[in-house]
This record gives structure tokens, C-alpha cells and sequence, in this order.
């Protein structure tokens, strides 16, 4: 098979591991993957991920991948409150959660990092879909809201939450007070709970 024949079979899921391809393709020698990639052909993402090169043109493909090259995992934090517009800053690394260990992968994509949670903190986030029909998983505004100060206990004080620089005008038309209220009783952690309130005072929500 040479590598046009592969980019037409697998160019439209993205992203892929050695192993699908040789379940796919029996026979297939896995020194054309690390040939392609060495002639700029492929991306590797991660040991033994790899993705096209026209990808890095595709915006918004690194979301997709970081559920991909590492599972169980949703886009969150810092990330997530960037994608609905709550903080100003731009994002320069793709920031998930996950239930499997702390981690992270930088590439010529981009730099993916994950948090890891217990399974029961694992939830809060939908489906979202990019041009083309890949989905991905994405937290709610409110779980990145609720992610953020679990796993980044230092934000403890108004001055803290004001640092943050939260769109004031989403906080107050589009937060929805009650799914985090919800959250934090599943999650039922007093300390959270108690950034939490600090959090709404600094916004006079």
C-alpha cells in the first residue's frame, strides 16, 4: 500500500493508532507509518498515534484528538471556559479531564494535558461536533467552572476569583446557577463548595 492508497482509506477519521490500522490491514508493516511521519506525511500525536499533517490546519481537530489519543477524557477547564467565551485569554494547550492518570503529550499539534479525577467526579460534559460529523466531549460551562476550583485549590479568596477575569455578562444571563448547585452536591465537598460561594460573591451573582 503505498501512502496516497492509505491517506484516501483513513484520511476522513482523523486521527489513528498502529494498532487499528494493522486490525484493519493484515500484514501491515507499521515501518510505513514511522517512513510517512519522518517524511512529514503524519503527525505522531502520541506513541503509536498519529494523524495527518493537513490537520494542523483544521481548526478546533486538536479537541477531537485529545479525546482520542487518550480515554476515558473531556475538554475542561481553561480550555472549555475559553470555547464558551468566559475567559479572554487564549488557550495554548488543550486542557482535560480524566479518570486515568495525570499526563501530557506535546506534538506538532499542539500540547494536550490531563487532570485526573476520582470516577465519581467524572461527568458534566456533552457531546459537541465539528465540521465534518467528529464529536467530541466538552464540559459544561459550569462543570469547567466546578473542575477549575477542585483541582486548583489556590483560588481561594475573591481577589483570587477576580483574577480569573470571567465574562461578566455570561456569568450573569448564561450561567446556570442550579447545574452547579447540582454538581456540587454529587460532588458533596465542603471545601469546593465554600470556593464556589466565594466565586459567586466576587461576581454578585
Amino acid at each position: 500500500m503505498n501512502f496516497t492508497e492509505f491517506h484516501n482509506s483513513w484520511f476522513e477519521i482523523g486521527c489513528f493508532s498502529i494498532y487499528q490500522v494493522r486490525a484493519t490491514i493484515p500484514g501491515f508493516d507499521k515501518n510505513n507509518i514511522i517512513r510517512w511521519a519522518k517524511k512529514g506525511y503524519l503527525i505522531r500525536l502520541r506513541q503509536d498515534w498519529y494523524t495527518f499533517s493537513e490537520y494542523r490546519q483544521i481548526p478546533n481537530a486538536s479537541l477531537y484528538f485529545a479525546g482520542k489519543i487518550y480515554s476515558p477524557s473531556y475538554i475542561s477547564l481553561h480550555t472549555a471556559l475559553n470555547f464558551y467565551g468566559l475567559i479572554p485569554e487564549a488557550v495554548t494547550s488543550v486542557n482535560s479531564i480524566t479518570t486515568s492518570r495525570r499526563t501530557r503529550y506535546i506534538n506538532d499539534i499542539g500540547c494536550f494535558t490531563y487532570q485526573s479525577v476520582k470516577p465519581e467526579l467524572f461527568f458534566g460534559y456533552t457531546p459537541k461536533t465539528l465540521p465534518g460529523g467528529k464529536t467530541y466531549m466538552m464540559a459544561t460551562a459550569e462543570k469547567a467552572l466546578v473542575d477549575l476550583l477542585y483541582l486548583y485549590p489556590e483560588y481561594k479568596t475573591q481577589e483570587d476569583m477576580l483574577e480569573l477575569r470571567l465574562d461578566y455578562d455570561y456569568m450573569h444571563k448564561e450561567l446556570n446557577l442550579d447545574l452547579i448547585h447540582s454538581y456540587l452536591n454529587i460532588i458533596n465537598c465542603k471545601a469546593l463548595t465554600r470556593r464556589i460561594n466565594i466565586l459567586f460573591k466576587a461576581y454578585n451573582l
